[in-house]
């Protein structure tokens, strides 16, 4: 006989949701479907409770809410089952049961007798039939934990287990009252912790994710490691104390080690209160550092145009100096010790921002040392070259100072040189006779009868050091008459002055080719000495830079266009229609020093010129000795340079008297003779200028 329909569709019901009991809770415990049937159940189980309570029909309702109370049974077993077989064997005994029983086909008012199912054995109470596979007991629910780790297993266990975890033990961290260490461990043996994310462990417990913090746990002795594992640290009231009074490496690790230097570790913090400079050091990754300096100055509570945050990097070094105020809106007054050479030609002629001296030097070791000073008017140049006129005459140099056009300060410096005179007719004079000098001085015998390259330290030499300091040379260079010989002078004294202590030094606005300043001298100036260059205009900075041989990745961002802090107050003043006070301009004499191949920032010392100067220099004004001027004057080269062009000195004269009565600089064409008298033969045309020149001499224009 055929089975009633009633009974087919429960079996093949019981049949088809034992699989989906089974995986439901192993898939996704917390997904929608094992909800539903966790729903179901919980409806199951109250109105079994509300059956029991009505004596009437109790027995066929308790009957018929059997399968949905012991499904919900059975999926919360799976919960606590140590692998798929159990959840398996559980569901299919609840499945075999519901088919043997068919609790709703039997008890049915609408199932007929004689086509029910033949008679089958009473069945047991639901408890006591359905749990084929009891949920297993924690191994660790009597593992003697401490009333911490209870506690904390309770809010887990509320929580559902996140992650189908279990809490192994729960350590307080010492001298906090919330903050913990939990360890956890798959419920399923050789299954590993997935899912388990920080907001799942901050809902747990009713804290925020940031103060959670997940780690791997590694294997040690007597307890196992790998992905089956987690340490989980709760640390709320930490870091609480860490936002409100952070420790320096915490500052720096949060901030600095986060955003401007990623990755750098702080390793110490130094205070200067005699400088009013703070130290910071640490240590960088491996690579090369990335260093923002916008971010490092926000961290450090400052701006970029305070000028008071300044790093240097050595390696994996790196030091960050804080100042109270900006070192370059600091005046450091001129002494005489400061601008006296030491043993090895070296003074100081500033402050770099890290507080150590910024040092120049009068010679190296190939010689004596040229110079190169270029700044914008107002930038600080007539007072850089100053200081170096003081520590060469303190050195016991012969200085001779020519300047293109007159100023008060060289007029001031005067009174300490040798010579000194203005005007470009001046200075060609200087320089020939510092050309005709390199010729005297390689003849000159020194004390033990032989002729040596000029050396500070070896003893016996017959002549002093001359240093001689050209002011506005571009200036001077591109002068009509006398541009270009003045221009091939520089050069023959840059290549050759230093074998014979004769030292370069050029001060200017530019070092570009294109503004008349060769490529040659140049390198000669740069190469020989240590140049230094004062508030470039920021869209010049990668050019300049480049035209003194610096690499690209070390050219400097450009200067704050001032170094005092800006004031207070302008909301203020614009509700009252009041005008902004105007900007401190304190950037003269604020530059960079480039003795190696990469740029420093300084500030050079400062010589007040309206306090006598006199004691910052020697008492002798050194001149050349008597052979080196009665060689000069058998060359009809040393009188008073600042006399009118003398007959014959740049060239014959004109023979016809028409031509007497041109101008002076129609005596251009005589120029080059003139050259040739004291220079090597070689091209002096440089620039389109210089090139026009030549045209004009040999067409007679």
């Amino acid at each position: 006989m055929s089975a009633p329909r009633a009974v087919v569709l429960e079996r093949t019901l019981y049949t088809l949701a034992a699989p989906v009991l089974a995986a439901a809770p192993n898939i996704a415990p917390d997904g929608p479907l094992n909800t539903v049937l966790l729903l179901a159940g919980g409806a199951g189980v109250a109105g079994s409770v509300l059956a029991s309570r009505d004596h009437a029909g109790a027995g066929r309702k308790l009957v018929r809410l059997s399968p949905l109370a012991l499904a919900a049974a059975v999926d919360i077993a799976a919960l606590w089952t140590p692998s798929w077989g159990w959840d398996a064997l559980a569901a299919a005994g609840w499945a075999a049961a519901g088919c043997i029983v068919l609790p709703l086909s039997r008890t049915s008012r609408r199932l007929r007798p004689a086509l029910a199912a033949p008679p089958a054995p009473q069945p047991l109470p639901a408890p006591a039939t359905i749990p084929a596979a009891p949920a297993p007991v924690p191994a660790t629910a009597d593992d003697g934990a401490d009333a911490l780790t209870r506690g904390v297993r309770e809010l887990w266990e509320r929580a559902g287990n996140p992650g189908r975890t279990h809490v192994v033990t729960a350590t307080r961290h010492p001298g906090k009252r919330h903050d913990l260490t939990m360890l956890l461990r798959a419920s399923e043996p050789g299954r590993p912790i997935t899912g388990l994310s920080e907001a799942a462990v901050a809902a747990a417990f009713g804290i925020t994710e940031p103060d959670v913090v997940l780690l791997p746990v590694t294997q040690q002795a007597g307890r196992q490691g790998g992905p089956g594992w987690l340490e989980v640290k709760l640390v709320p009231e930490e870091n609480l104390r860490r936002r409100t009074a952070p420790t320096d490496a915490e500052r720096w690790a949060d901030g600095i080690g986060a955003t401007a230097i990623p990755g750098s570790r702080l390793t110490g913090k130094r205070r200067n209160h005699e400088r009013g400079v703070t130290y910071w050091t640490a240590h960088l990754p491996d690579g090369e550092p990335r260093i923002d300096l916008k971010a490092l100055c926000k961290a450090l509570g400052t701006s970029v145009d305070d000028g008071r945050v300044f790093v240097t990097v050595d390696g994996q070094e790196v030091l960050v100096s804080v100042w109270d105020i900006s070192p370059l809106a600091t005046v450091y007054p001129a002494t005489r010790e400061l601008l006296t050479p030491d043993t090895d030609g070296r003074w100081v002629c500033g402050y770099l921002t890290n507080g150590q001296p910024a040092r120049n030097r009068v010679h190296t070791d190939r010689g004596a040392a040229h110079g190169l000073y270029v700044a914008p008017s107002g930038g600080g140049k007539t007072q850089l070259m100053a200081l170096a006129i003081c520590a060469n005459a303190n050195f016991g140099a012969v200085v001779w100072l020519v300047t293109e056009a007159p100023d008060s300060k060289t007029a001031a410096l005067s009174a300490h040189c040798d010579r000194y005179g203005v005007g470009a007719l001046y200075m060609i004079r200087a320089m020939r006779a510092t050309a005709a000098l390199i010729e005297v001085r390689g003849e000159m015998l020194w004390a033990d009868g032989q002729i040596h390259d000029w050396d500070p330290k070896r003893p016996g030499c017959p002549y002093r050091p001359l240093s001689c300091f050209w002011d506005e040379f571009l200036s001077a260079a591109r002068h009509d008459e006398y541009g270009a010989e003045i221009m091939n002078l520089a050069e023959v004294i840059s290549v050759k002055g230093r074998k014979y202590g004769i030292g370069e030094h050029v001060a200017g606005q530019s070092v570009y080719v294109q503004d008349g300043f060769t490529q040659l001298l140049n390198e000669n100036l740069r190469d020989n000495g240590i140049p230094v260059v004062l508030k470039v205009a920021p869209k010049k900075i990668t050019d300049m830079f480049k035209s003194l041989g610096v690499t690209p990745e070390d050219i400097p961002d450009p200067l704050p266009r001032s170094f005092s802090p800006a004031e207070s107050g302008r909301i203020a003043r614009i509700m009252n229609g009041e005008p902004e006070p105007p900007s401190d301009s304190n950037t003269g004499g604020v530059g960079w020093i480039i003795e190696s191949r990469k740029p420093e920032i300084l500030r050079t010392l400062c010589m007040d010129f309206e306090q006598p100067i006199a004691p910052l220099f020697p008492d002798t004004v050194h001149g050349l000795t008597d052979h080196e001027i009665a060689e000069l004057e058998a060359r009809d080269l040393w009188f008073d340079w600042n006399e009118p062009p003398r007959p014959g000195e740049f060239g014959p004269e004109p023979e016809d008297d028409g031509e007497s009565e041109l101008p002076s600089g129609s005596r251009s064409k005589s120029r080059a003779a003139a050259v040739g008298r004291t220079l090597p033969a070689q091209s002096t045309v440089t620039t389109p200028r210089q090139a026009l020149d030549a045209i004009k001499k040999l067409t007679g224009a």
